[in-house]
Protein backbone atom coordinates (compact mmCIF):
# COMPACT_ATOMS: atom_id res chain seq x y z
CA UNK A 1 0.00 0.00 0.00
CA UNK A 2 1.43 3.42 -1.28
CA UNK A 3 0.48 5.13 2.09
CA UNK A 4 1.89 2.90 4.82
CA UNK A 5 5.79 4.28 4.73
CA UNK A 6 3.80 7.43 5.48
CA UNK A 7 1.76 6.67 7.89
CA UNK A 8 4.60 4.55 9.45
CA UNK A 9 6.82 7.79 9.75
CA UNK A 10 4.01 9.60 11.67
CA UNK A 11 3.34 6.70 14.04
CA UNK A 12 7.08 6.84 14.86
CA UNK A 13 6.50 10.93 15.17
CA UNK A 14 2.87 10.75 17.12
CA UNK A 15 4.55 8.23 19.51
CA UNK A 16 7.51 9.78 20.91
CA UNK A 17 5.10 12.74 21.58
CA UNK A 18 3.08 10.32 24.44
CA UNK A 19 0.62 7.59 24.31
CA UNK A 20 -2.43 9.59 24.00
CA UNK A 21 -1.89 9.33 19.97
CA UNK A 22 -1.50 5.92 20.08
CA UNK A 23 -5.33 5.61 19.48
CA UNK A 24 -5.53 8.68 17.24
CA UNK A 25 -2.64 6.65 15.15
CA UNK A 26 -4.69 3.59 14.75
CA UNK A 27 -8.15 5.39 14.08
CA UNK A 28 -6.55 6.83 11.30
CA UNK A 29 -4.82 3.57 10.04
CA UNK A 30 -8.21 1.81 10.17
CA UNK A 31 -10.04 4.73 7.91
CA UNK A 32 -7.45 4.07 5.40
CA UNK A 33 -6.43 0.62 4.84
CA UNK A 34 -8.99 -1.39 2.02
CA UNK A 35 -8.07 -4.80 3.00
CA UNK A 36 -6.67 -7.42 5.63
CA UNK A 37 -3.60 -7.10 4.32
CA UNK A 38 -3.25 -3.42 4.28
CA UNK A 39 -4.01 -3.86 8.17
CA UNK A 40 -1.28 -6.31 8.57
CA UNK A 41 0.96 -4.28 7.13
CA UNK A 42 0.53 -1.37 8.72
CA UNK A 43 0.09 -2.73 12.24
CA UNK A 44 3.11 -4.26 11.85
CA UNK A 45 4.73 -0.54 10.67
CA UNK A 46 3.47 0.31 13.91
CA UNK A 47 4.58 -1.82 15.91
CA UNK A 48 8.38 -1.16 14.77
CA UNK A 49 7.36 1.76 15.49
CA UNK A 50 6.58 1.55 19.04
CA UNK A 51 10.08 -0.99 19.17
CA UNK A 52 12.21 1.70 17.42
CA UNK A 53 10.60 4.11 20.59
CA UNK A 54 10.92 1.12 23.56
CA UNK A 55 14.33 -0.01 22.46
CA UNK A 56 15.82 3.49 22.90
CA UNK A 57 18.68 3.85 25.43
CA UNK A 58 17.07 5.09 28.75
CA UNK A 59 13.52 4.57 27.96
CA UNK A 60 11.56 2.10 30.39
CA UNK A 61 10.85 -0.48 27.63
CA UNK A 62 13.17 -2.86 25.98
CA UNK A 63 11.28 -5.91 24.81
CA UNK A 64 13.28 -9.19 24.41
CA UNK A 65 16.20 -7.73 26.07
CA UNK A 66 18.11 -7.86 29.32
CA UNK A 67 15.88 -6.97 31.90
CA UNK A 68 13.04 -8.36 30.59
CA UNK A 69 12.30 -10.05 33.47
CA UNK A 70 12.06 -7.14 35.83
CA UNK A 71 9.37 -5.80 34.27
CA UNK A 72 5.38 -6.32 35.66
CA UNK A 73 4.39 -8.76 33.96
CA UNK A 74 0.47 -8.55 32.11
CA UNK A 75 -1.59 -11.83 30.81
CA UNK A 76 -4.37 -11.00 28.18
CA UNK A 77 -6.56 -13.74 28.14
CA UNK A 78 -8.98 -12.98 25.17
CA UNK A 79 -9.83 -14.54 21.93
CA UNK A 80 -9.93 -11.22 19.86
CA UNK A 81 -6.74 -11.43 18.05
CA UNK A 82 -7.51 -7.50 17.36
CA UNK A 83 -7.99 -6.29 21.10
CA UNK A 84 -4.95 -8.60 22.28
CA UNK A 85 -3.01 -6.72 19.62
CA UNK A 86 -4.25 -3.03 20.44
CA UNK A 87 -3.32 -4.29 24.35
CA UNK A 88 0.08 -5.44 23.26
CA UNK A 89 1.29 -2.24 21.80
CA UNK A 90 0.15 -0.01 24.29
CA UNK A 91 1.28 -1.72 27.30
CA UNK A 92 4.81 -2.35 25.71
CA UNK A 93 5.37 1.12 25.44
CA UNK A 94 4.34 2.03 28.73
CA UNK A 95 6.84 -0.93 30.10
CA UNK A 96 5.17 -3.89 30.55
CA UNK A 97 5.75 -7.08 29.48
CA UNK A 98 2.53 -8.73 27.78
CA UNK A 99 1.90 -12.31 27.24
CA UNK A 100 -1.35 -13.95 26.00
CA UNK A 101 -3.60 -16.94 25.74
CA UNK A 102 -6.46 -17.24 23.05
CA UNK A 103 -8.84 -19.44 25.09
CA UNK A 104 -9.55 -20.03 28.71
CA UNK A 105 -7.99 -23.53 29.46
CA UNK A 106 -4.47 -22.06 27.75
CA UNK A 107 -5.19 -18.75 30.08
CA UNK A 108 -5.71 -20.85 32.94
CA UNK A 109 -2.22 -22.62 32.50
CA UNK A 110 -0.17 -19.81 31.33
CA UNK A 111 -1.33 -18.22 34.45
CA UNK A 112 -0.06 -20.68 36.60
CA UNK A 113 3.38 -21.17 34.96
CA UNK A 114 4.00 -17.22 34.29
CA UNK A 115 2.50 -15.85 37.77
CA UNK A 116 1.98 -12.66 36.21
CA UNK A 117 1.60 -9.52 37.89
CA UNK A 118 -2.20 -8.92 36.62
CA UNK A 119 -4.67 -10.78 34.34
CA UNK A 120 -7.17 -9.06 31.78
CA UNK A 121 -9.74 -11.61 31.34
CA UNK A 122 -12.24 -11.40 28.62
CA UNK A 123 -15.49 -13.26 29.37
CA UNK A 124 -16.51 -15.24 26.20
CA UNK A 125 -13.91 -17.13 25.41
CA UNK A 126 -13.81 -20.87 23.83
CA UNK A 127 -12.77 -23.91 25.51
CA UNK A 128 -13.47 -22.27 29.34
CA UNK A 129 -15.54 -19.17 29.79
CA UNK A 130 -13.77 -16.21 31.64
CA UNK A 131 -16.00 -16.46 34.61
CA UNK A 132 -14.60 -20.03 35.22
CA UNK A 133 -11.29 -19.05 34.47
CA UNK A 134 -11.58 -16.47 36.69
CA UNK A 135 -13.09 -18.74 39.83
CA UNK A 136 -10.28 -21.47 39.25
CA UNK A 137 -7.56 -18.38 39.67
CA UNK A 138 -9.02 -17.55 42.90
CA UNK A 139 -9.17 -21.40 43.93
CA UNK A 140 -5.43 -21.86 42.73
CA UNK A 141 -3.31 -21.32 45.48
CA UNK A 142 -0.42 -19.64 43.17
CA UNK A 143 -2.55 -17.33 41.67
CA UNK A 144 -5.08 -16.35 44.21
CA UNK A 145 -4.09 -13.20 45.08
CA UNK A 146 -3.31 -11.76 41.83
CA UNK A 147 -5.02 -8.95 40.41
CA UNK A 148 -8.03 -9.98 37.51
CA UNK A 149 -9.32 -6.82 35.45
CA UNK A 150 -12.30 -8.63 33.23
CA UNK A 151 -13.39 -7.32 29.91
CA UNK A 152 -16.99 -7.70 28.89
CA UNK A 153 -19.18 -6.88 25.82
CA UNK A 154 -22.01 -6.68 27.97
CA UNK A 155 -22.94 -3.17 30.06
CA UNK A 156 -25.99 -4.73 32.46
CA UNK A 157 -25.14 -4.26 36.14
CA UNK A 158 -25.96 -7.87 36.51
CA UNK A 159 -23.46 -9.15 34.16
CA UNK A 160 -20.63 -6.87 36.03
CA UNK A 161 -22.21 -8.05 39.21
CA UNK A 162 -21.71 -11.97 37.89
CA UNK A 163 -17.72 -10.87 36.74
CA UNK A 164 -17.05 -9.81 40.48
CA UNK A 165 -18.84 -12.73 42.54
CA UNK A 166 -16.42 -14.85 39.88
CA UNK A 167 -13.32 -13.27 42.15
CA UNK A 168 -12.94 -10.07 39.34
CA UNK A 169 -11.09 -7.18 41.11
CA UNK A 170 -12.31 -4.90 38.04
CA UNK A 171 -14.30 -4.58 35.41
CA UNK A 172 -14.19 -2.96 31.56
CA UNK A 173 -16.69 -2.78 28.80
CA UNK A 174 -15.62 -3.14 25.53
CA UNK A 175 -15.43 -1.23 23.20
CA UNK A 176 -12.86 0.78 25.78
CA UNK A 177 -9.79 3.35 25.38
CA UNK A 178 -6.43 2.66 26.09
CA UNK A 179 -6.23 5.69 28.34
CA UNK A 180 -9.22 4.22 30.80
CA UNK A 181 -7.51 0.46 30.21
CA UNK A 182 -4.21 1.81 31.71
CA UNK A 183 -5.54 4.09 34.51
CA UNK A 184 -7.63 0.54 35.62
CA UNK A 185 -4.30 -1.62 35.25
CA UNK A 186 -2.12 1.03 37.42
CA UNK A 187 -4.50 1.54 39.83
CA UNK A 188 -4.99 -2.56 41.26
CA UNK A 189 -1.47 -2.88 40.09
CA UNK A 190 -0.75 0.11 42.93
CA UNK A 191 -3.25 -1.16 45.43
CA UNK A 192 -1.79 -4.67 45.52
CA UNK A 193 1.73 -3.03 46.04
CA UNK A 194 -0.08 -1.00 49.26
CA UNK A 195 -1.56 -4.91 49.91
CA UNK A 196 1.44 -6.60 49.85
CA UNK A 197 3.45 -3.71 52.21
CA UNK A 198 0.35 -3.64 54.70
CA UNK A 199 1.19 -7.47 55.29
CA UNK A 200 5.42 -7.01 55.78
CA UNK A 201 7.04 -7.81 58.92
CA UNK A 202 6.66 -6.22 62.40
CA UNK A 203 2.42 -5.67 61.47
CA UNK A 204 0.16 -5.54 64.18
CA UNK A 205 -2.09 -8.12 65.39
CA UNK A 206 -5.62 -6.40 65.59
CA UNK A 207 -9.06 -7.33 67.19
CA UNK A 208 -12.29 -6.51 67.23
CA UNK A 209 -14.53 -9.03 69.27
CA UNK A 210 -13.71 -12.60 68.53
CA UNK A 211 -12.43 -11.12 64.76
CA UNK A 212 -8.77 -11.19 64.65
CA UNK A 213 -6.22 -10.06 61.71
CA UNK A 214 -2.76 -10.38 61.55
CA UNK A 215 -1.09 -8.09 59.51
CA UNK A 216 2.12 -10.33 59.34
CA UNK A 217 0.75 -13.46 58.52
CA UNK A 218 -1.96 -11.92 56.84
CA UNK A 219 -3.98 -14.30 58.65
CA UNK A 220 -7.61 -13.95 60.13
CA UNK A 221 -9.18 -16.19 62.36
CA UNK A 222 -12.89 -16.21 64.40
CA UNK A 223 -12.30 -17.71 67.24
CA UNK A 224 -10.16 -20.20 66.40
CA UNK A 225 -10.85 -21.20 62.85
CA UNK A 226 -8.62 -19.59 60.07
CA UNK A 227 -10.80 -17.66 57.11
CA UNK A 228 -9.64 -17.73 53.70
CA UNK A 229 -9.59 -14.33 51.76
CA UNK A 230 -9.07 -13.12 48.64
CA UNK A 231 -6.78 -10.22 48.32
CA UNK A 232 -9.80 -7.64 47.83
CA UNK A 233 -11.51 -8.87 50.73
CA UNK A 234 -8.39 -9.06 53.06
CA UNK A 235 -7.87 -5.64 52.04
CA UNK A 236 -11.68 -4.22 52.66
CA UNK A 237 -11.85 -6.10 56.32
CA UNK A 238 -8.42 -4.69 57.43
CA UNK A 239 -9.80 -1.03 56.55
CA UNK A 240 -12.54 -1.83 58.96
CA UNK A 241 -10.71 -3.55 61.15
CA UNK A 242 -8.57 -0.60 61.20
CA UNK A 243 -11.99 1.69 61.86
CA UNK A 244 -13.41 -0.22 64.52
CA UNK A 245 -16.74 1.06 65.57
CA UNK A 246 -16.21 3.86 63.16
CA UNK A 247 -18.67 4.76 60.15
CA UNK A 248 -16.84 4.63 57.00
CA UNK A 249 -18.74 6.44 53.62
CA UNK A 250 -18.72 4.32 50.55
CA UNK A 251 -16.30 7.42 49.08
CA UNK A 252 -13.89 6.45 52.00
CA UNK A 253 -14.10 2.72 51.25
CA UNK A 254 -13.64 3.17 47.42
CA UNK A 255 -10.90 5.33 47.80
CA UNK A 256 -9.06 2.96 50.56
CA UNK A 257 -9.70 0.17 48.66
CA UNK A 258 -10.14 0.23 44.86
CA UNK A 259 -7.80 3.44 44.42
CA UNK A 260 -8.19 7.28 43.92
CA UNK A 261 -8.86 6.67 40.03
CA UNK A 262 -11.10 3.90 40.42
CA UNK A 263 -13.80 3.98 37.77
CA UNK A 264 -16.12 1.02 38.15
CA UNK A 265 -19.55 0.29 39.19
CA UNK A 266 -19.67 1.54 42.98
CA UNK A 267 -22.41 -1.33 43.37
CA UNK A 268 -18.67 -3.55 43.81
CA UNK A 269 -19.14 -2.60 47.97
CA UNK A 270 -21.88 -4.18 48.32
CA UNK A 271 -20.88 -7.01 46.48
CA UNK A 272 -17.59 -7.38 48.78
CA UNK A 273 -19.23 -6.74 51.80
CA UNK A 274 -21.50 -9.38 51.04
CA UNK A 275 -18.67 -11.95 50.64
CA UNK A 276 -17.10 -10.72 54.37
CA UNK A 277 -20.43 -11.11 55.85
CA UNK A 278 -20.62 -14.95 54.01
CA UNK A 279 -17.60 -15.50 55.85
CA UNK A 280 -16.93 -14.12 59.25
CA UNK A 281 -20.82 -13.75 60.18
CA UNK A 282 -22.95 -16.31 62.01
CA UNK A 283 -26.04 -15.31 60.00
CA UNK A 284 -24.70 -13.32 57.06
CA UNK A 285 -28.77 -11.99 56.34
CA UNK A 286 -28.51 -10.54 59.88
CA UNK A 287 -24.81 -8.95 60.36
CA UNK A 288 -23.64 -8.71 63.48
CA UNK A 289 -20.21 -7.52 62.52
CA UNK A 290 -20.46 -5.21 59.61
CA UNK A 291 -23.53 -3.47 60.07
CA UNK A 292 -25.00 -1.39 56.97
CA UNK A 293 -25.28 2.61 57.74
CA UNK A 294 -28.41 3.54 55.17
CA UNK A 295 -27.26 6.34 52.99
CA UNK A 296 -24.12 6.45 54.27
CA UNK A 297 -22.29 3.33 54.33
CA UNK A 298 -20.94 0.69 56.77
CA UNK A 299 -19.31 0.22 60.16
CA UNK A 300 -17.36 -2.85 62.16
CA UNK A 301 -19.26 -3.25 65.42
CA UNK A 302 -17.49 -5.23 68.11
Amino acid sequence: MAGVPALAIATAILLQRGRTHIMLVESVVCSKVRSITDATIVTGAIGDAVDQRTNTPGTPNKPDRPGEESKLKLLVIDDEQSIVDFIRLGMRYEGFRVEDAGDGVAGFDLAQKLRPDLVILDVMLPGMDGLEVCRRLRENEATADIPILMLTAKDEVRDRVTGLESGADDYLTKPFSFEELLARVRALLRRQQRIVAAGGPGGRVLKVADLTLDESAREVRRGDRLIEFTATEYNLLHLFMTHPRQVLDRQTILNRVWGYDFMGETNIIEVYVRYLREKIEDEPSNPRLIQTVRGVGYVLKG
